[in-house]
């Protein structure tokens, strides 16, 4: 099931094991149960710490598989087999279920042992998403600490008649005691916040006893990053409030132009970025979404929507963007119930369907191409006369069979039959002429809409509501500086965010040498 290399690499992350690590698997005949049985007889192989018990026929999700140690109450499980994305989740199980320490703060890892109450969690994945191992990783490590916390973690398109039954169309799905908890990326602070009502009153408290920032940025993404670094390496007093840190490079599943770095994954790099912001005196508050902008002769405010307001004498506005809407009736209703924004997540769970894409450019083609590969048909549909896609895209996406491209088409509904999308309706530009294609998925990939609705009113925006920078990084505002794909500055590329939050954070040095200077001067006269 592992290759050498792989197998190589497990046992030395295996060593750092101190207990026994109890596996049970519930198996039949099937492909996929000899499958997954292999792949945990290498794991017995490469530990003597390691133990398997195999149950046929046992009651439950076959196959799948349960993880725990003697003397603890751990109810960690995998339905389906862990490789792909989730293979890191496998291996961080082993390891947590092994007594090896998570990385964890020690005042979250004391706030989940408190818990109280009884807490059933199971996850729906795909192995390509990228954004489930962060929920699944999460709810694994809660289910070690507190053994009110149970979780098992389930492969959509393995289990493909539960998920149409429970009408799963978006990972990762998280089911709480049988109830629908939520869907998308979420960390063990996400949850938390969600299940321990009393944790964003107690962080807001927190957060109001703060003294004034130096440099306050307002963003973890790729250009926040940089911001704070920069801000930090000049010993100021920096502070960094994120909705998520990580930003729109979290939903990015491949990377190949960053330069120095040949390929690598968003969260890789999300993760990478804030260990490295870490690594600096940076205080980041994350989970923290910035409502209003408050300038100030002295000090600048921004207020927080946990009620919460931060004080600062220079601000760095870093909030990226987000997928863009259709904006067409049906959209809203069916989002996650058949409209979807990542394919590679998503897409699994729409196995041998019938699905769209909206947008002809790189994004939407490349979507487009790695959906054929999955779904019985795809219907490319694209505003513009012509696809946008890079050549090469074109050529690949013209020669696949079940791929059909309609252009000078403008989506106008989304229809579904009150549970799920079953349609869309577009016209067609050219004879005003409307039709309907009958299809169970629809993956928008019409470009970003930047974070800023937030600032309407305070500095000034463009007309596509980006926020206007001069070459300095400055805004309208004196002190306040922005950076990254929020702004006026063209090409939204993660490179030129993080030169343009190194940017920002040299010209909010300077402003604050200049703005001090005077200060100075009469403090030496006064002396």
């Amino acid at each position: 099931m592992l290759d050498t290399e792989l197998k190589s690499q497990l046992k030395g992350y295996l060593e750092r094991v101190t207990r026994p690590i109890a596996i049970e698997a519930s198996i039949d005949d099937g492909e996929k149960s000899q499958e997954m049985l292999a792949l945990l007889q290498d794991l017995v192989l490469l530990s003597d710490q390691i133990s398997l018990t195999e149950h046929r026929g046992h009651a439950g999700r076959t196959p799948s598989f349960s993880l725990s140690t003697p003397g603890q109450d751990i109810s960690l499980r995998f339905a389906g087999i862990p490789m792909g994305h989730e293979f890191t989740s496998l291996v961080l199980a082993l390891l947590q279920v092994g007594g090896h320490p998570s990385k964890l703060g020690l005042e979250v890892i004391e706030q989940i042992r408190n818990l109280e109450g009884e807490y059933s969690f199971e996850t729906y994945f795909s192995l390509s998403c990228q954004n489930c191992p962060d929920v699944v990783q999460a709810l694994n490590l809660m289910a070690v600490l507190n053994p009110n916390i149970k979780h098992v973690a389930i492969d959509g398109a393995l289990f493909q008649a539960e998920v149409d039954e429970r009408q799963v169309m978006s990972v990762p799905t998280i089911y709480l005691n049988g109830e629908s908890f939520g869907q998308g990326r979420m960390g063990v602070e996400e949850i938390l916040a969600k299940i321990d009502t009393g944790a964003a009153a107690r962080e807001a408290e927190k957060i109001k006893g703060k003294a004034a920032f130096d440099v306050l940025v307002i963003g973890g993404g790729p250009a926040g990053a940089a911001a704070a670094i920069y801000a930090a390496r000049k010993g100021i007093r920096t502070g960094v409030a994120a909705e998520r840190f990580g930003g729109q490079v979290l939903d990015t599943m491949g990377i190949e132009n960053f330069i120095s770095v040949k390929e690598t994954e968003g969260p890789k790099m999300a993760m990478a970025l804030e260990q490295h912001v870490k690594h600096y005196d940076v205080d980041i508050m994350n989970l923290q979404r910035a409502e209003k902008l408050i300038p100030g002769e002295n000090l600048i405010e921004v207020q927080l929507a946990g009620g919460a307001t931060l004080k600062a004498k220079t601000v760095i506005l870093s909030t990226g963007a987000r997928w863009r809407q259709m904006n067409v009736p049906g959209e809203n209703d069916y989002r996650n119930k058949g409209v979807a924004y990542c394919p590679h997540c998503d897409g699994p769970l729409f196995k041998g369907k019938r699905t769209a894409v909206i947008g002809g450019g790189n994004s939407g083609v490349e979507a487009a191409i790695d959906l054929a590969g999955i779904v019985k048909h795809v219907t490319l549909i694209e505003f513009d006369a012509q696809l946008r896609a890079d050549a090469v895209l074109q050529r690949k996406l013209y020669s696949l069979p079940n791929v059909k491209v309609i252009t000078s088409a403008q989506t106008t509904e989304v229809t579904g039959d009150g549970q799920k999308v079953n349609g869309l309706v577009y016209k067609n530009r050219l004879s005003g002429e409307s039709h309907t294609v009958e299809l169970e998925g629809i993956f928008v990939q019409i470009g970003l809409l930047p974070n800023s609705e937030w600032l309407k009113g305070t500095v000034a925006l463009s007309p596509r509501g980006e926020i206007e920078v001069d070459a300095r990084g400055q805004t309208s505002v004196a002190g306040v500086f922005a950076a990254g794909d929020v702004t006026t500055v063209p090409y939204k590329q993660i490179v030129i965010a993080m030169g343009e939050g190194s940017k920002a954070a040299l010209s909010a040095f300077d402003h604050l040498i200049r703005s001090s200077a005077p200060e100075m001067a009469q403090e030496k006269v006064a002396a």
